[in-house]
């Protein structure tokens, strides 16, 4: 039997996943949007979001949410985090039970500091819960280059059986049951990109870069490991992958944030200007949060936290950036 799958949210990445999984399973991918329905289903194209790229003809859209939830038998959240809980809560009322729910979405909930697996299991408990995760710049998937992702969860049984509805050609989909350190992963990345980001809108150099990317895995790495994830983890596709990508690519938001701050733009205009979310603007206080409950050193975040709240400028923080390299490579200081 073919599972059929429901895909909340129309961005690009929610795009790029739903016209993989059409090719392997019946989806049904749901979005706000009447706009974007309406091209997705007429034109085979998301214009908002991947102008120009061809989708799979066995996609299919709508603007009901109850009716991408209420046949699936695997729901997957491509909302950003900031609407992530309201949408759980509204596909609540059409989801069957024990449906597998599997989050696309790098960021937490602003308000609670929790991870998106734990607002599912919050708001729908009695589901198994996963994520896709990985470095996937959805623009490159699209054009047909060779992708590396992750699906985890805890059940190994379970994540076994869904590995298929998601693996297709090119885009190789890995397995994984620590399901905290490659949720947590693709959250603590962004903030690093955009540090990496900011070197680079000031002129720094491809030392420089490598420096503040390296040093950075070691604090995600850190404070993973201090929440419960395994330290392999953040060397594999969900830590070191995922950061390599989002820290180098021009298609990178969070890096873009980055940049743009580095050439002394204000955040509030650079966010104006964007179509999409840069998860690592609004997870960088909650992050902070998070790493001072653990008594973790996270500098380099510290650092971007403070830039993207406000409180300092990119240039006047920057020469603090690798500050923590100062000592023994081993300890954080």
């Amino acid at each position: 039997m073919r599972l059929k799958v429901g895909l909340l949210g129309g961005g690009s990445w929610g795009t790029t996943v739903a016209s993989l999984v059409s090719r392997n399973a019946p989806i049904t991918l749901w979005a706000r949007d009447a706009e974007t329905v309406d091209g997705i289903n007429r034109d085979r194209e998301n214009r908002k979001y991947l102008p120009g790229i061809k989708l799979s003809p066995a996609l299919r859209a709508t603007a009901d949410l109850g009716e991408a939830v209420a046949g699936a038998d695997v729901l997957v959240m491509g909302v950003p985090s900031h609407s992530f809980r309201a949408v759980l809560e509204e596909a609540r009322r059409h989801l069957r039970p024990w449906v597998p729910v599997i989050s696309l979405t790098k960021g937490l909930e602003l308000a609670s500091g929790k991870r998106m697996t734990e607002l599912i299991e919050e708001v729908l408990p009695g589901h198994p819960v996963g994520v896709l995760t990985g470095p996937n710049l959805a623009r490159e998937i699209m054009s047909g280059q060779a992708a590396a992702s992750v699906l985890s969860m805890a059940d190994e049984i379970v994540v076994r059986a869904l590995q298929p509805v998601f693996h297709s050609g090119l885009f190789r989909v890995y397995t994984n049951t620590d399901l905290l350190g490659c949720e947590l992963g693709g959250v603590l990345k962004n903030i690093v990109a955009i540090a990496v980001g900011m070197g680079d809108g000031l002129g720094a150099g491809d030392n420089t870069r490598a420096g503040l990317m390296t040093r950075g895995l070691a604090e995600i790495t850190r404070l993973g490991v201090a929440i419960g994830g395994r330290a392999e983890t953040f060397a594999g596709l969900t830590g070191m992958g995922d950061l390599i990508a989002t820290c180098t690519s021009p298609l990178s938001r969070n890096r873009h944030v980055g940049v743009e701050l580095g050439k002394g733009r204000p955040i509030d205009a650079i966010i104006a200007d964007m179509h999409m979310v840069a998860e690592g603007v609004k997870s960088a206080p909650t992050v902070m949060a998070l790493a001072d409950r653990h008594g973790i050193a996270m500098p380099i975040a510290r650092d971007v936290s403070d830039v993207t709240q406000g409180r300092r400028t990119a240039m006047e923080v920057f020469r603090g950036l690798l500050k923590s390299t100062v000592g023994d490579e081993a300890h954080p200081g």
